[in-house]
């Protein structure tokens, strides 16, 4: 009973407390698209992620209502750093629902013109000037949102103490400043929200640090979040996914040996001290996670990141399933070096990994697929046969059976320019000769272990795919190879040997398919690099390279995040230099996320189901060649 009355006591004074417009709030996710096109459009980084906020403390009066709740300390506010632009999960500030959209948009727009030096005031003072700059149809925007935030900061303003009220009247003017006056303003005397934290927030102003000081810069290398795509199902929540990705302010604590070994209080030292990290030692690993962990993380005002000397029982776990070399598959050759792209000194790093091709040991069994999986091969075999078959368009001849537009136009416009060749302005159906190779290239990481529905594991769509492509190129006469990978750093490069462009479709073949498993990690960047190499050395005109994944590039080591998606997204314009034709299809549910930026607009796609994958293959590889 005393719960009963407790749970409906507490959601009646919290509503009661509630001094936002829930019923004019915007979400996020609604305006996420838009919110992206305008960030990139106005400058802003194309590998940055728009992810949403977590709550931090926030300053600014209360009511007694308020404090009777303990609400309204705690908000979650726009934040830009090196690798995320961190956006309220909801905004209900103003009445009106377009101001709350607008909101988001002009979010978007500072954050593209932000360039943080450390200077709070200063720094958005100058990217609102360039934003409007940039984004000229965003000033009656900004203008009404500017007059509604300084509508409730003056009437809050009222209740705050005489000091308090002389520091939010300088935050005003600088509000209200000109873009000419802006850099004249002094702007030592208005403080940042963590020197100031009696003042509100600034809704139409980013909180950001320097790259230098971005907050957990130097803990990524050892602390890492899981990402959706590795170990997690594809059917997972989109809550969950968009709780687990909401950016928190870190910070990296010193390693125990750097610290005082003993801790000595002393007449000057001040009692926040006492909160500071302390390496004590807790269960991590062997604790199962619930949702205290989350609701303390959620709490806590920033997170401290440190290292501990003591790997974690998955990560010991991951680095021992290393097999010896007597129970792992055979090594082809002696490895390569490949580079690897460097996206914060901008330059590529000769020699970077260590890639080593290996194939399955003789006697494995021949892949024995399913009836169904037969009847699915025979349809896209027939499918690709007829497409093969078909004559081609040849377009810009003298003469022909339609008129080819592109030509007419051209044409057209030689002649108004004063003359031209002889009119070339039709097309023509013909067959020709077709020169096509294809690598396909899959993805075996420990991710593909998860079940992608309630019959099979992500691994064994990925066999069925390659097996029915197998099938149906091997029917066409098209030569093709395939090649699996996964890695375990940059040193451990692993590419398993599954068909060269010489081999026939046959049992050797399809036991290799059977053999595949999934372990590991996913150094996409480097997979694509020997691909491209293997693929320059085939003659025909047009080299295709095709990539099954199920998650965002990923390692032990630094590849974790950007680094992973921007030296992936070198790869692929390397490629693309070397005259082949890239494209990815995934199954990961947030590949809109990051595939764009990598494979460009129209260079990927993502297989809703993941058990359609084969006939999206096929049905990808008619679009590409055809």
């Amino acid at each position: 009973m005393e719960e009963w009355v407790g749970e409906r006591w507490h959601r009646f004074i919290n509503g009661a407390a509630d001094r936002s417009f829930g019923s004019a709030a915007i979400a996020l996710t609604e305006v996420g698209g838009a919110v992206a096109l305008l960030y990139r459009a106005a400058g802003g980084a194309p590998g940055t992620r728009i992810v949403p906020a977590a709550d931090m403390r926030i300053g600014g009066p209360r009511t007694w209502l308020q404090r009777l709740a303990g609400s309204g300390v705690r908000a979650a506010l726009p934040r830009l750093d090196e690798e995320t632009l961190a956006l309220p999960p909801r905004i209900a500030l103003f009445a009106d629902s377009a101001l709350n959209r607008d909101l988001y948009l002009w979010l978007a727009a500072l954050a593209a013109a932000f360039v943080p030096s450390g200077r709070w005031a200063a720094d958005n003072l100058v990217a609102t000037r360039l934003a409007l700059q940039r984004c000229p149809g965003l000033r009656p925007r900004w203008e009404r949102l500017r007059s509604a935030h300084l509508a409730q900061r003056r009437a809050d303003a009222l209740k705050l103490p005489a000091p308090d009220q002389a520091a939010e009247q300088r935050l005003q003017a600088l509000l209200l400043a000109d873009e000419d006056a802006a850099e004249a303003t002094s702007l030592d005397e208005v403080k940042c929200h963590a020197q100031a934290p009696r003042l509100a927030p600034v809704w139409l102003w980013l909180q950001a640090l320097p790259p230098e000081l971005a907050a957990g810069a130097g803990a990524k290398q050892e602390v890492r979040q899981p990402s959706a795509g590795n170990g997690a199902s594809p059917q997972a929540d989109d809550a969950e996914l968009a709780l687990a990705k909401k950016r928190r302010r870190t910070r990296q604590a010193k390693p125990a040996n750097e610290r005082a070994p003993l801790l000595l209080p002393s007449k000057t030292e001040s009692l926040q001290s006492w909160s500071e990290h302390i390496p004590l030692d807790r269960g991590q690993d062997d604790e199962p996670d619930d949702e205290q962990a989350q609701a303390a993380a959620d709490d806590m005002e920033q997170l401290t990141l440190s290292r501990d000397g003591v790997a974690g029982a998955a990560r010991v776990k991951f680095d021992l399933d290393l097999p010896s070399a007597s129970a792992d598959d055979l090594p082809l050759g002696e490895g390569e070096l490949l580079p690897e792209w460097d996206w914060k000194r901008q330059r590529l790093l000769p020699g970077h990994c260590q890639v080593q091709t290996l194939v399955t040991r003789p006697g494995a069994s021949p892949l024995r697929p399913s009836p169904a999986l037969r009847r699915t091969a025979r349809q896209i075999r027939r499918r690709l046969e007829l497409l093969r078959a078909a004559p081609k368009w040849q377009r810009g001849c003298s003469e022909g059976e339609a008129l080819d537009l592109d030509a007419w136009v051209r044409h057209l416009a030689a002649v108004q320019s004063g003359g031209g060749p002889d009119p070339q302005v039709y097309a023509r159906r013909q067959r020709g000769e077709r020169s096509l190779a294809t690598l396909l290239l899959a993805d075996l990481s420990l991710s593909t272990d998860a079940y992608a529905s309630n019959d099979a594991r992500v691994i064994e769509v990925i066999r069925d795919a390659l097996f029915v492509f197998g099938e149906a190129l091997q029917a066409c006469g098209d030569p093709f190879s395939m090649l699996g990978f996964s890695s375990v750093r940059r040193s451990q490069i692993r590419i398993q040997h599954l068909k060269s462009f010489e081999e026939n479709w046959s049992g050797p073949v399809t036991a290799r398919l059977a053999a595949i498993k999934p372990g590991y990690y996913t150094r996409m960047g480097a997979a694509i690099r020997l691909a491209t190499k293997r693929l320059q050395q085939r003659p025909e005109r047009q080299r295709l390279l095709l990539l099954l994944t199920d998650g965002k590039p990923n390692d032990l080591d630094v590849y974790e995040g950007r680094w992973g998606v921007e030296d992936t997204r070198e790869a692929v314009l390397e490629a693309r230099r070397a005259g082949l034709q890239p494209f990815c299809l995934s199954i990961d549910a947030e590949a809109p996320d990051y595939l764009p930026h990598i494979f460009g607009r129209q260079g990927w796609a993502r297989v809703v189901r993941p058990s359609e994958l084969p006939m999206r293959l096929a049905g990808i590889y008619g679009q590409l060649t055809r």
